[in-house]
């Protein structure tokens, strides 16, 4: 009897701590799960309201971005769910967008329309190529060459400025019978728009009176003004509050809503790798002119510097640096000041074979082909299999960064066969090289990623590969070095904290985020396992360096670029990417 009543109790009880753990995993789970599902509604709603050709933001059409965006206060844009101002999120977002949007109550988003053949004078971006135009007062025009990813980039920091916006609406109405935000208001309003440059004291008042319009300090913003200041428009962070500011209490008081529109042209386009599909000829079209065309191609997507510092700057910079450490040598050239010492490299690279192709197509990635044959080993400090080289005599072809899903469009459009004189060519690509910049979730700036597959957010998608740089490859060079798998995401300005320790905690065994990897896998294992338009046993390497760490408070996209410390890592893994092909 006692026996049967202890079993009794046993069972209830592990019935109960199943549905504790149950009900406890359930818990856990839910808050990703919900970010996760309004990053999803994000998407279907830009889509939709890309459809549709027009929305008012701050308006009803605007109103599931902003409570979507609200609910997921991404890491990138800090306090945005908060009364409180948000500077480090501004900041980023300011740097990519055109100067002068907040003054602008109609934003249109086009194609590559021939704006560039007008009298408008470009706007570029300080942090992102794109080419935007002022078309009066009230209208700005961006340029949308990048595909999808663009687009959803653009809405997401759009979103995020017009929230900021009326938070400083909000403040100045709210009080405005109590005349003392609205006295910091006029105060503000008489900075901006003085003719005269400020002394340092007058800018110390107007600074105090947007702190209070802000909810900052003085010390918070003290320390962003600098940030924010250009050479054209030192005191830019006053100008922009009050714009913003200026145009939400417009919105509210007369309903004059700011519009976000996208052109005809624009929507008839969008997917059909226009531009990819020019860039791609213009290439071929190169190789073929310098009869290069059914050499071994090594195609590398990476910076304009890492590639030709690496093959030329020993050798040109020889009399500068004579001693100093290789590394040093690239850290001096990743200084701004140091124009010159970059300019004698690219000289020594042309001199070497090196054809570079500015990009006119409108994808924004420039090109450069370094052809083998041209380059005297004995001064690369790179161990080579100099035989093999001048049998096979390989061509470099190094690629810019793509732009989310622009990376699918220009590699597929880059793999497939050329046309000479009606017949087919093949093209002989014997390898694909990403190195690129991603958030880590374990570790810090700097930190080295080695991807083994590339999970698509949002989907079931997942792309495992051979991938030919291996963990031990980069150890052993004073940075930290973590393989795994890597998410490639929807847009790194959509990313919270639950969503990524989900990733990070769970099976995946997720070490970074991106936002290219699974489209550029997409693209190669398309061109070399379905159409073979190249070799089924294309090598393929992947590597990326940490620019933030997302979930580390203060660690973000947001609190500011590598500076010096990407350079290490960024020529590690450019070494050992040649080290690879030259052997």
């Amino acid at each position: 009897m006692l026996f049967l009543i202890q079993v009794c109790i046993n069972s209830i009880t592990f019935a109960a701590l199943k549905m504790v753990m149950k009900n406890k995993k359930h818990h856990e789970r839910t808050r990703a799960q919900e970010s996760s599902n309004a990053i999803e509604r994000m998407y279907i709603t830009m889509r939709h309201l890309f459809n549709r050709g027009f929305y008012k933001p701050m308006g009803i059409s605007g109103e599931t971005l902003r409570q979507s965006l609200l609910f997921l206060r991404p890491e990138i844009y800090g306090s945005i769910g908060e009364e409180k101002a948000e500077l480090a999120g501004l900041l980023y977002v300011i740097d990519r967008l055109p100067q002068g949007i907040e003054e602008c109550t109609f934003i249109n988003l086009t194609s590559d329309e021939g704006y560039s053949n007008s009298h408008f004078k470009p706007i570029i971006p300080e942090k992102r190529k794109r080419n935007c135009y002022r078309i009066d007062d009230e209208q700005m025009n961006i340029e949308i060459t990048r595909g999808r990813s663009e687009i959803y980039d653009i809405l997401t920091h759009l979103t995020f400025l017009f929230v900021e916006s009326h938070k400083i609406s909000n403040r100045v109405l709210a009080h405005e019978e109590e005349g003392v935000i609205a006295r910091d208001w006029e105060k503000l309003e008489k900075a901006v728009l003085s003719k005269k440059k400020l002394t340092q004291p007058e800018r110390e008042v107007a600074i105090t009176h947007t702190a209070n319009i802000l909810g900052r300090t003085f010390n918070e913003l003290t320390a962003a003004y600098g940030s924010f200041a250009t050479p054209s428009q030192p005191e830019r962070l006053l100008h922009i509050v009050y714009w913003l500011g200026k145009l939400a209490i417009e919105e509210q008081l007369d309903n004059n809503k700011r519009t976000i529109t996208f052109s005809p042209v624009l929507r008839e386009r969008i997917g059909h790798h226009i531009h990819g599909e020019i860039w791609a000829d213009s290439i071929k079209e190169t190789l073929h002119a310098n009869g290069l065309l059914e050499r071994p191609i090594h195609i590398i997507s990476a910076n304009m510097h890492s590639v030709m510092n690496t093959l030329f700057a020993p050798e040109a910079l020889k009399i500068e640096f004579p001693n100093k450490d290789v590394y040093e040598v690239y850290e001096q050239l990743s200084k701004k000041e140091n124009q010159d010492f970059r300019n004698k490299v690219t000289v020594k690279a042309i001199e070497n074979g090196m054809v570079f192709i500015e990009d006119t197509s409108g994808t924004n990635i420039d090109v450069q082909i370094f052809d083998t044959s041209k380059i005297d080993f004995d001064k690369v400090d790179i161990k080579a299999d100099i035989k093999a080289l001048k049998s096979k005599k390989p061509i470099i072809l190094v690629m810019d960064y793509a732009f989310g899903e622009q990376a699918y469009e220009t590699i597929d459009e880059l793999l497939k066969p050329y046309k000479v004189k009606g017949t087919e060519v093949l093209l002989n690509v014997e390898s694909i090289s990403i190195m690129g910049k991603a958030g880590i979730l374990e570790g810090g700036k700097g930190d080295i990623m080695i991807p083994s597959a590339h999970i698509f957010e949002g989907t079931a998608d997942n792309y495992p590969f051979k991938n030919e740089l291996k963990k031990e490859d980069l150890e052993g060079q004073g940075i930290n070095v973590y393989e795994g798998s890597m998410i490639t995401v929807l847009g790194t300005s959509l990313q919270n904290k639950d969503i990524l320790k989900f990733f990070y905690n769970s099976t995946w065994n997720v070490i970074g985020l991106e936002m290219e990897g699974a489209h550029y896998q997409k693209a190669i294992q398309a061109a070399s396992k379905v159409r073979r338009s190249i070799s089924p046993d294309v090598k393929v390497r992947y590597a990326y360096y940490a620019s933030d760490n997302p979930l580390e408070t203060g660690s973000t996209l947001a609190s500011g670029g590598l500076g010096t410390t990407g350079v290490r890592p960024t020529y590690l893994i450019t070494r050992k990417i040649l080290e690879q092909l030259f052997n």
